[in-house]
Order: structure tokens, then sequence, then C-alpha cells
């Protein structure tokens, strides 16, 4: 059982005052509850050590896709299996952030692995700034939540330089190399999201500017550029399989641009190995009945179960399919010509309304921070999120 504690909502005017604009859902609903989860330490301490044992199983996961040739099988698109090598093998590729979702955690319920959201996650500025804002708002202990998403990016931006070294070294191996960031004109949440990300990096040490896609330059041999200025790294939220399926002639670029050693693309192309759904199946294979993996195949399964398309998003043709493999539950979307991944049902934890919980922990470089999302059985776009207390501080 999910426990909850009612607070009072942030207005409007104080979310818009700090460029939070997508507070309301398309029907009218605000997609912020007016309640936080209880979490104690424990439980938090074990979703912390869950996104850090998962990413060591990506890590092998994606290892042994590459050793093996594997990528077909999680349905990568073809004119980006170079640029995943590349970046797999230089660590200068830094990942510096992903979401993996969990069902479970909360009153014994097991934690299982949903899927790892490791290119371009949702519901960054929610974990990190507004659910810290809601328990000040409430006269909480703002410091009362599993929640150091901000320093830990900003910790994740200085080891784009000194890698696994003492961050505290970042100044005196900086050397000027300048960050470049972008998104899609026409979405607030992702430029917003795209401009916080800029501030941790600026508060690393960065030097670093903001551009529109569509305002950036790309020359195979020269690089990436915004005007005249040539930037090292090239931060994007957006996808790399919409990079690669929508925009072919840019990902061949950019390939280029990574083999002439132009820039480094941030998340870099191996995330993509991480985000397919197909990850599933191959950790399964990996790491069989280890307690925080679902059964995972691309042929249907003999027990309760959900079918995912490869690269999906926001619960768009997920179906819930019994035993027998017959349609318990679906949700229409454009991913439908996509192959499928078959994993066995967990179920998502209930409140006292019946309402259903997923858990999203950000990982940068570890686990980082906590947050939750309310919904019905399948999570989509109308889900809402709801911030978290630490139990024993109130």
């Amino acid at each position: 059982m999910v426990e909850t504690l009612h607070v009072k909502p942030l207005t409007q005017e104080f979310l818009e005052s700090i460029g939070f604009w997508w507070h309301t859902d398309p029907d009218q609903t605000p997609y912020l509850t007016d309640t936080l989860v209880c979490v104690s330490e424990a439980e938090a301490n074990a979703y912390y050590e869950a996104a850090n044992t998962a990413y060591e199983m990506m890590v092998a996961g994606a290892e042994h896709v590459i050793r093996h040739n594997l990528f077909h099988e999680l349905g990568i698109p073809f004119n980006l299996v170079e640029l995943i090598r590349d970046s797999w093998e230089n660590d200068v590729h830094w990942h510096l952030y992903g979401r993996f979702d969990f069902s479970g955690g909360l009153g014994g319920a097991p934690i299982k692995l949903i899927e790892f959201n490791a290119d371009t996650p949702t519901a960054l500025y929610e974990t990190a700034i507004i659910q810290w804002a809601h328990l000040k708002y409430n006269g909480l202990n703002e410091a009362a939540q599993f929640n150091t998403l901000y320093e830990a990016l900003k910790e994740n931006f200085k080891r784009l330089v000194v890698f696994e070294g003492d961050t505290e070294a970042f100044g005196r191996h900086y050397e000027g190399w300048k960050i470049l960031f972008s998104c899609m004109g026409g979405s607030i949440e992702d430029e917003v999201t795209t401009k916080l990300l800029q501030a941790a990096a600026n508060e690393a040490g960065f030097h670093t500017d903001f551009a529109f896609v569509d305002a950036v330059g790309f020359n195979d041999e020269e690089g990436i550029f915004k005007g005249e200025e040539q930037f090292e790294y090239w931060f994007k939220l957006i996808p790399w399989e919409a990079i690669a399926v929508e925009e072919g002639t840019l990902a061949l670029t950019l390939e280029n641009i990574i083999k002439n050693q132009k820039a480094i693309i941030l998340n870099p192309a191996y995330t993509l190995l991480f985000q397919s759904k197909g990850m599933l199946k191959i950790l399964w294979e990996l790491f069989p009945d280890h307690p925080l993996l679902l059964e995972a195949r691309f042929e249907p399964l003999h027990v309760k179960q959900v079918q995912k398309p490869m690269f999906g998003r926001e619960g768009a043709n997920v179906h819930i399919l019994d035993a027998a493999g017959h349609p318990v539950l679906e949700k229409g979307g454009v991913y439908g010509h996509h192959p499928k991944v078959f994993q066995a049902y967990a179920p998502f934890m209930e409140d006292g309304n019946k309402e259903r919980y997923q858990a999203g922990v950000f990982f940068a470089y570890e686990g980082c921070g906590l947050g939750f999302r309310r919904g019905g059985e399948i999570l989509d776009n109308y889900s809402k999120f709801v911030g978290h207390v630490i139990k024993e501080s109130l």
C-alpha cells in the first residue's frame, strides 16, 4: 500500500514564475498532484541500490550486444551502428543521465525493472526542482528527499573532463571546451529542461550556449557550430532513434564528426542500446532470475505479460495480455510497426484509492533522484507526477 501525505498544491502563478508552464494536462487536469508519497529511508536506499545495480547490468548487456553484433535484435537502425560502436569504445563519450522506471519498492513490494529511459528521459525538472519546492512551500524539511539530481548532474558534467578522477580537479584540467545545448523549437518543456541542464553545466564550470537545432551548423570535417563559433560538445534533447529515422543525413554527418574527433555528443549514441526495450530480453538471458528483473523475451510468455514496442514512449502501443496471449488492456499509438518485446507483468503499487504508482529513479554516475508517476495500469502522457518525502522527517 502506498502511503501519501496531502499538502497544499503549488500555485500556477508560482510554477510559471520559475518556467514550469506544463503544469496542466490537455484535459485541463493538474499534472502535479497535491499529495506526496511517503518513503522510508530504507526504501529510498533500496531504490538507490537498485538503480546502481541495474546500470551495471545495462553496461554488461551493452557490451554483450556489441561483442556479438546483436544490434538488429534490439531494433537499432543500421545507420547508427558505427556511431554506437565508436561512442562505446572511447571514455570521452560519457553518459550524462537517464531514468530507471521500477514497479514496487514500497511496503515490502519487490523492486522490478520496467525499463530504462537512457537517452532523453522526461520529468527531470519535476524531480530535481518541483518536488523540492513542494516541500519548501508546505513548510516541510526540503532536504527530506532522495533527491541530489541537480548536484549529481553538475558532478557528471565535470566528469566529461576528469572521467573517473576527482571532480574537484575539474578546474586544473579544463581547457575551455564549450557545450552547445539544443532541442527542437515549439516545446516549452523541452526548452526549459534543456536550459536546466545548461545551468548545471555552467555551475560545473563549462562555457555553454543554447540554440534550437535548426540554428546549429554541422560539418563533417569541422564539427558543430552556432554561427561562426565552434563547440566541442553538443547536447541534444532529441532521441537518437528519431535522428536515425527522420534525419538520416544528420546521422551520417554526426558519425563523421565523431570519427574526425571534432565534437562529442551528449547523451552518447550507445545510450540507444539501453533505451531499446530489447535490452530487457538481453538482461534476462545474462542474469536469469535476478531479483530486479522480470522475464522478458521476443516471443509471448505463458504468464500475464506486457507487450511493448522496441522504442515506444508514454505507454503508446503497450498491451497487457493474459497467460494465453489474449488482450486485457491496450493502448494505441504510432509505434505499432516496431518489433515487440514481451515482459512478465508486475503490478504497480496502489494507494487507498486504487491509484497506481511507478517509481522513477534518475541515474547520473549513481542513483540520484526519486519521483513517482501516478495513473492507470498502463501509464501514459496523462499520468501525474507525484513528489515524495522521507517519512522519518515528518
